[in-house]
């Protein structure tokens, strides 16, 4: 893949990349008129199962609910704390919710909740037909390769899970470590590919795709093994600004679905929200999404992007809240197909966003937990919602310096105790290999805590 020189794209190139091409058109782009003024607020609409969006496998038939539930983040017993035990009843009242609204896709990894996501997604799964859901799960042997511990790991999920076949198996987040190396010594040169294979015509997995974070030329890679290894479907990450901004070693979106699409492979989308933070925007970009579709939330203009596509099959979201599982139900329930108009807008808002200066944590946790006791997702979290909400400032000379610095301050403390901040890294690296988003982890918080510093001792910025 050659890297683009201009990102500044015509509303038919933008339209053609995206792979809708003539099909959002007459009655799909009616459902996406402006909302009627007699229409009742968004927030309090209800939704039923019958109106859920669907799409079809093409390789099973699966009929599959376009909103998925991402599994990586229960709710906790105790929410401020993030080594709280999951909160299973509150689980089994999310999922019941789900199903009963039409969400049949359930999506989970032995590496989620610090290990416990399958064994609690099986259990609120296990109180429903078999044939009410499809359940994904992955082979996340990201650090031992060899087929003994692979093999381990895939029959563990069966238990955890209480299923007799997986409807999605995943080879878990190729393209890391050192790309096409990395793929073939966890998953072809120790005979666990092929293993998998036997395994999908037994019928105990239904279908054999892999996650996809970092080098492009190993996605190319894999994609070169369809003819013989018929992926099913592969998962990507794909929200409105990697479809043509992807950042450090993730790759744009627009690549990887058409690729994908050529083949007729189906796409299931991870991060949609870009790690929550297209959800969070700073006031000036929410008030422009905002004077378009006042009923709406922020949140579900990248949900609308994201399932807009039309050889997207679902697209995952970790909805630890009911607000945000009704949110996204309503999103989908059914989809309106982004307009031309919406699409160059939210382009527009790609570009803008990229100018502030966040920092690219998904909240994903795979770097947990630190082995000298910092929570590193909340201390960028807090950074990150400091600037969104206009906290950290350029200058000790703006005239909203003070106010700033000590919401800051005082968030930071609240946010994460003193022991986890910052200033406590050492530089092990230890979590850096384990980053999908590439990030250079303890540069990271070095600059976090040398802004902390400063604030502390007041100096000029």
């Amino acid at each position: 893949m050659e890297k683009k020189e201009n990102k500044q794209l015509t509303r038919r190139e933008f339209l053609t990349r995206l792979g809708l091409g003539a099909a959002i058109t007459g009655a799909a782009l009616a459902g996406c008129s402006p909302r009627r003024k007699e229409q009742e607020p968004e927030a309090e609409r209800e939704t039923s199962a019958a109106e859920m969006t669907y799409r079809t496998n093409p390789t099973t038939g699966d009929r599959v609910s376009l909103l998925g539930y991402g599994c990586m983040r229960w709710p906790l017993e105790d929410q401020k704390d993030r080594n709280s035990p999951i909160d299973q009843e509150a689980t089994n009242r999310l999922v019941d919710y789900a199903i009963e609204h039409g969400v049949n896709y359930f999506d989970t990894a032995p590496v989620y909740g610090r290990g416990l996501s399958e064994r609690v997604t099986g259990i609120a799964l296990k109180r429903h037909p078999r044939e009410k859901f499809f359940i994904a799960t992955k082979l996340s042997n990201t650090r031992i390769y060899t087929f003994e511990k692979a093999k381990e790991m895939y029959d563990k999920s069966f238990r955890e899970l209480q299923v007799d076949y997986i409807d999605y198996y995943l080879l878990h987040s190729i393209g890391g470590g050192s790309g096409i190396p990395a793929f073939r010594e966890r998953f072809i040169d120790n005979g666990v590919l092929d293993f998998l294979l036997k395994e999908r015509e037994a019928g105990r997995i239904r279908n054999l795709g892999f996650s996809f974070h970092g080098d492009v030329k190993t996605f190319d890679y894999a994609l070169t093994m369809h003819d013989k290894v018929h992926w099913d479907f592969v998962q990507i990450q794909l929200n409105y600004v990697d479809w043509m901004h992807a950042t450090r070693r993730n790759v744009d979106a627009e690549y990887l679905y058409a690729e994908l699409s050529k083949r007729g492979i189906p796409s299931v989308i991870m991060e949609p929200l870009l790690g929550g933070r297209l959800a969070s925007l700073n006031n000036h970009l929410t008030a422009r999404l905002k004077q378009e579709r006042p009923d709406e939330s922020v949140a579900s203009w990248a949900f609308r992007f994201a399932g807009t596509p039309e050889q997207v099959l679902t697209v995952l979201s970790g909805m630890t809240y009911q607000e945000h599982l009704e949110d996204n139900l309503r999103t989908y329930s059914p989809l309106e197909p982004c307009t031309d108009r919406e699409l160059e807008l939210l382009e527009d808002t790609a570009q803008r966003y990229l100018k502030y200066p966040l920092i690219n944590c998904n909240d994903c946790m795979y770097c947990m937990p630190c082995p000298y006791g910092l929570d590193i997702p909340a201390i960028f979290g807090h950074y990150n919602k400091c600037i969104n909400e206009g906290n950290v400032s350029a200058s000790s000379g703006d005239p909203d310096y003070r106010r700033a610095r000590r919401a800051f301050l005082v968030g930071y403390d609240r946010a994460v105790p003193p022991e986890r901040q910052a200033s406590r890294c050492i530089g092990c690296e230890e979590c850096i290999p384990t980053c999908p988003q590439s990030l250079d982890i303890p540069r990271l918080l070095q600059r976090v805590d040398a802004y902390v510093e400063d604030l502390k001792q007041g100096k000029e910025l």
